[in-house]
């Protein structure tokens, strides 16, 4: 099989480490399958399309909606870096999957409305199909309604009609879209599991999603809920994409 490939932007080796870890786990790959590629270590790696199967998007730190003045000089490699790499998936309909910080880059490149307007704590939260969504392959399977965790700072609040609303929830109206046939972008976190986005709590205490004397605020927020159902599209993902080599 042709290998798929992370792109991660998570600077802290843990969640980093777990991100990658989480998503061989609900992808059903092998690291050989899956090439992790941490941009915030060093510039992006030529990617030749032909030679892969598809590409995710982890989450990370940075917010496109961000003044240009606030942005690291990684943030700002790294977003023309995905400038220059969307204007090829797009073009070519490339099995792209974003999770998070996926909807800031596709977001971006559309030209779609990012702001502060629809930030979520972290937390669980219904995620509810639109009717475009309940007939997308991609989430075949997947109840009218689930849960997923979510936290963020950032939302796209208006999409551009070159999208397709996928799935929203109560506070969040764009929390999935597509782009022709299968580049695809999540708000929600579908590689998260309860242990995952434990770690992800401790690790970003002081980031700015919530006090940080805080802490038992999210922890609490995560198990109110059970979360089970969005990893399958992961599994989908590479169910549907995965190719000969």
């Amino acid at each position: 099989m042709k290998p798929f490939v992370l792109l991660a932007t998570r600077a802290e080796d843990l969640p980093a480490d777990e991100e990658y870890a989480l998503f061989l786990r609900y992808a059903g790959l092998t690291e050989d399958q899956l090439i992790r590629v941490r941009l915030e270590a060093g510039p992006m790696p030529p990617l030749d399309l032909d030679e892969l199967s598809g590409i995710f998007v982890g989450g990370g730190p940075f917010n496109a909606s961000d003044a240009a003045e606030q942005k690291s000089q990684v943030q700002h490699r790294v977003e023309a870096e995905f400038a220059a790499l969307l204007g090829e998936v797009v073009a070519r309909d490339f099995p792209f999957l974003g999770a998070c910080y996926g909807v800031g880059t596709v977001g971006a490149y559309l030209g779609a409305t990012i702001d502060r307007t629809y930030t979520e704590p972290i937390s669980v939260v219904p995620v509810t199909l639109t009717d475009a969504g309940a007939h997308d392959p991609l989430l075949e399977g997947m109840p009218a309604t689930f849960g997923a965790y979510v936290g963020h700072k950032e939302a796209i609040s208006s999409l551009p009609p070159s999208a397709v609303l996928l799935a929203s929830s109560p506070g969040c109206p764009v929390q999935m879209f597509r782009v022709g046939r299968n580049v695809y972008a999540t708000q929600f976190h579908p590689e998260l599991d309860l242990d995952g986005i434990t770690t992800r709590i401790h690790a970003y205490a002081g980031h700015g999603y919530f006090a940080p004397h805080e802490l038992d605020v999210p922890l609490a927020a995560v198990q109110r809920a059970p979360v089970s159902h969005p990893s399958r599209i992961l599994r989908t993902f590479v169910a549907l994409h995965a190719r000969g080599s």
